[in-house]
């Protein structure tokens, strides 16, 4: 008898349609839901019951994404199907656990959109549309400058960039870090292959400006500043024209006088070398050349006549 009134209350339900409206008995209870890109994602719904409910049973959950033919996630008698990458938040889910949250493994921008959740109990059916909102956050911004280095008397042009970042947020230009010329600006936004934005904006400045700073600042889709750059003029590298506020490192300065003292120093350590081979006083040879006879120190000189007679002993 109980379940025949069970598959009638069934039937009077689903003869109603699921909708938003909730049950007399049982009906499904859905939060708000954002996921970061490259995180996991929860779809938060759980399962309500009226009071003379008592000990429900859930027999069949179904999730769906809309715009898609096939189910995510299928749970029928005791039987559990999923498609890769999502599954209920809890592991260890069963036919009394009344939360049905969806989990998805790897948050990319094509789940952002509307999902619906279906159950069917033994005391009652439910039905519930749920919204996943994706966010990214974007990269820091890099300033480029054309001409590279900085030429008094021309136009300079400034480009901001910034990519990685859902939905498609702004960048903004500041002077002195207080007064807004994003109105100046060129801004470009290009969706990548992924989803996410590729952001870039274009200021000229023209001739003659005054200013020194100027700074890019990411603002993500809510208006929440996420990013911020400053290019200083003055720590660009002039061509030519007046020396910036802050004096810049000047090779010239040192690389002349380095070279000078290097060639004083070279130029005395030669002197040095030469001047002591030249003071180094020569040795004479103690050893008699072929042919000749070994002299006798400080011996008086002679002449042939003189020479002592060895063979008759005369030495007078």
């Amino acid at each position: 008898m109980a379940s025949i009134f069970t598959l009638f209350s069934a039937a009077v339900a689903v003869s109603v349609g699921f909708g938003d409206a909730q049950n007399e008995f049982v009906w499904v209870e859905c939060k708000s839901n954002t996921g970061r890109f490259g995180h996991q994602s929860m779809l938060d719904c759980v399962i309500k019951t009226s009071e003379e409910v008592v000990d429900p049973k859930i027999l069949t959950v179904t999730w769906r994404k809309a715009g898609d033919e096939d189910p995510l996630l299928v749970f029928n008698r005791g039987k559990l199907s999923s498609t890769k990458g999502y599954s209920f938040a809890q592991r260890s889910w069963n036919d009394k656990n009344m939360n049905i949250s969806l989990l998805i493994a790897n948050t990319e921008i094509q789940h952002e959109g509307e999902y619906t959740c279906r159950v069917f109990t033994d005391s009652g059916v439910g039905q519930k549309e749920t919204k996943l909102s994706v966010t990214a956050a974007y990269k820091e911004p890099i300033i480029t400058s054309n001409p590279m280095r900085f030429q008094q008397g021309q136009n300079l042009i400034l480009t901001c960039a910034t990519e990685g970042g859902f939905p498609q947020g702004e960048l903004r230009w500041y002077v002195d870090k207080k007064t807004d010329w994003t109105k100046s600006a060129t801004f470009q936004a290009t969706p990548g292959p992924d989803g996410r934005f590729k952001l870039s904006s274009t200021l000229e400045l023209l001739q003659g400006s005054t200013f020194s700073t100027y700074t890019c600042v990411v603002f993500n889709a809510s208006n929440g500043k996420e990013e911020e750059v400053t290019f200083d003029i003055n720590k660009s590298l002039p061509i030519h024209g007046p020396e910036p506020t802050e004096p810049l490192f000047n090779h010239s300065k040192w690389v002349a006088p380095v070279v000078v003292i290097g060639s004083l120093i070279v130029g005395l350590l030669l002197l040095l070398f030469f001047r002591r081979r030249c003071q180094k006083p020569r040795r004479p040879s103690t050893a008699p050349l072929m042919g000749e006879h070994e002299t006798v120190p400080n011996a008086p000189p002679y002449d042939d006549d003189e020479a002592p007679d060895v063979e008759k002993g005369n030495y007078a």
